[in-house]
């Protein structure tokens, strides 16, 4: 398919009259598709203002025509966030740009993968009945001990690289995600951090029993996760991924799976969780996943892994 290079088409109402610290940006668009790149010169490049001026970009992105929005992971975290938050102000739905993987369940097992769906859906919705008295008692404790949000909303990679908010109840101070790579600092592999000092004395409780997690049925609900699946990645993971590995984002991610019952904080090698989640998705059947959904109840209980 051949793409042509293009801006959005369209001219913001007011141009910043400065363009010193501009980002320069590769359009190419085809059929209401938008592909997002770092322009490697001038040619067929477009002069966009920094991460601070996002709505001019909101406003280029509601006149225009276009429906769907691929970026390039080569973007970086703050970029990926930039475009993904207006895409999602401008009502317009974003991906990250991935290779393909023809090895996905959907693909090879197609039946059993709407069976799967069903019980997802099914399941999801039964649990958020049982399970909310607890979510409501887990509400109130954050109002009471942690003024502020009850939840948390982050992006993460979805089903072939699309972008979606998962929602957890908030563990953290207030503003934590702008201190994350301070608090990280040059940490390589998964970034998760045991004495995490962002995590306030009643999140630390909440996640040694995983009830931050609980929220996430909303997502399975909207069929954006599933109750089984390899782990949703955050987008400063996600750009960290090695290329050779990339196209194990394309998988629908889980609340629970392979990497959340035999591992979870213990294993935060990237590559050695990616090529995990590879294995589960060769070898994905129904009755793997009832297995992970089964072992998960005793992890839980235990506090397996969890910070």
């Amino acid at each position: 398919m051949n793409y042509s290079s293009h801006s959005l088409k369209v001219l913001p109402k007011s141009l910043p009259t400065s363009v010193s610290n501009f980002v320069n940006y590769s359009l190419l668009w085809r059929q209401r598709k938008l592909i997002v790149r770092f322009a490697s010169d001038r040619y067929g490049s477009w002069n966009f203002p920094p991460c601070s001026r996002s709505d001019w970009l909101v406003d280029c992105l509601q006149r225009s025509p276009v429906k769907l929005v691929k970026l390039d992971l080569s973007l970086g975290e703050t970029n990926l966030k930039t475009w993904a938050d207006a895409c999602h102000k401008a009502n317009k739905v974003a991906y990250v740009r991935l290779p393909a993987m023809a090895q996905l369940p959907q693909k090879q097992h197609p039946f059993n993968w709407q069976l799967k769906r069903l019980f997802d859906w099914l399941i999801a919705a039964l649990l958020l009945v049982l399970l909310s008295p607890v979510m409501a008692w887990v509400a109130l404790l954050i109002t009471w001990f942690s003024p502020g949000p009850i939840f948390f909303y982050q992006w993460r990679v979805g089903e072939r690289g699309k972008l979606f908010k998962i929602i957890k109840f908030r563990t953290m101070d207030i503003g934590a995600e702008q201190l994350h790579h301070q608090v990280m600092g040059s940490q390589e592999g998964l970034h998760k951090l045991k004495d995490d000092p962002r995590i306030t004395a009643l999140g630390r409780w909440i996640r040694r029993y995983s009830l931050d997690e609980l929220p996430q049925l909303l997502n399975v609900l909207k069929g954006e996760m599933s109750l089984v699946g390899p782990r949703p990645w955050a987008l400063y993971d996600a750009i960290r991924i090695s290329p050779d590995l990339q196209h194990r984002l394309n998988a629908l991610p889980g609340i629970t799976g392979a990497w959340q019952v035999e591992a979870r904080a213990t294993m935060r090698d990237l590559s050695t969780v990616n090529r995990g989640d590879l294995r589960y998705l060769h070898g994905w059947s129904l009755w793997k996943d009832f297995r992970f959904l089964l072992l998960t109840i005793p992890k839980v209980i235990a506090g397996f892994g969890a910070y």
